[in-house]
């Protein structure tokens, strides 16, 4: 098989002595990752708790009760939790093999979103299944789909990526296929709409094919498809030129198109460096909407100030650490689906993480992406954490191979 992209940058080995320093210290099990998931878990827990206390005292839906979202929440990271117990038995071939049936059944669900039947309207937007008890967003579950189908993509079609073919050859066979499969489950997303989870999927379709080896010469012609796309987009659906101008300038309509933003800022002030204290933000008191979702990150900013923030932050960043590290190591060992896997959930993670926290901080436009692992809402949990054990999965792998098992 050619080995192309980040993988054909990695020489080969064939026994442990023959494996870098920095692979033989990796033997021992490293706890830092899940330590650092679980830590997450357990901040966006007590913050959406802090966050929506005021919002389910208020509500009727709720039953007046404060604890209604702390409820379901901590449900939520349970069936989490559970769900990356099972994942994480299931070895790398397995998924790998499951990989193009999870992506149709994730196409099906997007579809069934768009059934007036079938989908859940919740502010204007179509992105849920009522399940009666919880409600499923499809869009969530397919970010992991996507992961694994595009690793697995880039693996089977890596005689036709890599930049030794010639360029006719590598558009028609290996970049146009999965440039079509990723307009129409664009086309899905946008006419939920959903652009936040839309730009994630592409970030994460795309960044695993070029490290499995996309010409790069594709890429820079996609690049300059972008601004045309774009455009298209806002030509379509003006409110998103609205949403461009004002992020620009939220205080020039502070209480119509710019309010959820400045509000967000005004969190974060008064936040400063150690926070008003943990249950004492004010913003929370139905003047943020979507405290315990999407801004769930200025009420962070605002309880525990800047060392709260930096904390996620540094979390984040090691997550993406042992991301790149495990991926890099798969690749290594020649396992170049475990290898994709583990970059793409980097992506993944890294890409809605820099999105939120971006939003959040006035420094893009507002998009409906929630803070993985931290923000309310029961697929997004259960997705991010299966993305976690996966990982996990692919690390454990690459400890058995270097010890001499078979995975």
């Amino acid at each position: 098989m050619p080995r192309d992209g980040l993988l054909s940058t990695l020489p080969r080995f064939s026994t442990l002595g023959a494996l870098p320093r920095e692979s033989r210290a990796m033997l021992d099990y490293d706890v830092t990752l899940a330590w650092a998931s679980l830590l997450l878990l357990a901040i966006g827990l007590v913050m959406v708790y802090s966050a929506s206390i005021a919002m389910a005292e208020a509500s009727a839906h709720t039953g007046y009760r404060p604890w209604y979202f702390l409820a379901r929440h901590a449900v939520f990271v349970v069936v989490g939790l559970l769900s990356a117990l099972v994942a994480f038995q299931v070895p790398l071939k397995g998924w790998q093999r499951a990989a193009p049936y999870l992506f149709i059944l994730g196409a099906m669900l997007l579809v069934a979103v768009l059934v007036p039947v079938l989908g859940k309207q919740v502010n204007g937007s179509k992105r849920w299944l009522s399940l009666y008890v919880v409600n499923l967003q499809p869009s969530e579950l397919m970010k992991l789909f996507v992961v694994l189908y595009a690793a697995s993509y880039a693996v089977r079609k890596a005689s036709f990526l890599h930049a030794e073919q010639p360029l006719r050859q590598t558009l028609l066979k290996g970049f146009l296929p999965l440039l079509a499969v990723m307009i129409a489950i664009g086309a899905l997303l946008l006419h939920e709409p959903d652009f936040g989870a839309c730009v994630v999927i592409v970030a994460i379709a795309f960044g695993i094919l070029f490290l499995g080896g996309l010409d790069w010469r594709l890429l820079i012609g996609l690049g300059f498809l972008l601004p045309i796309a774009l455009w298209m987009m806002i030509r379509f659906a003006p409110y998103r030129l609205q949403r461009f101008t004002v992020f620009l300038d939220p205080w020039s309509d502070p209480l119509g198109k710019g309010y959820q933003l400045t509000h967000s800022l005004i969190a974060f002030g008064r936040g400063e460096w150690f926070g008003v204290g943990l249950g004492a933000s004010v913003e929370k008191l139905l003047y943020l909407p979507e405290a315990h979702t999407d801004f769930l990150l200025a009420v962070v900013a605002e309880e525990l100030g800047f060392a709260g923030v930096m904390l996620v932050v540094v979390l984040f960043a090691w997550l993406l650490v042992r991301a790149y590290a495990i991926g890099r190591q798969a690749a290594r060992l020649e396992q170049p689906f475990s290898a994709l896997v583990a970059h793409g959930i980097g992506i993944w993670l890294g890409v809605q993480t820099f999105i939120n926290v971006g939003v959040n901080m006035g420094v893009l436009p507002t998009k409906g992406l929630t803070l993985p692992l931290l923000s309310f809402g029961g697929s997004g949990i259960v997705a991010n954490c299966l993305a976690v054990a996966i990982l996990m999965r692919v690390d454990f792998e690459n400890r058995r191979l270097l010890r001499g098992f078979t995975v």
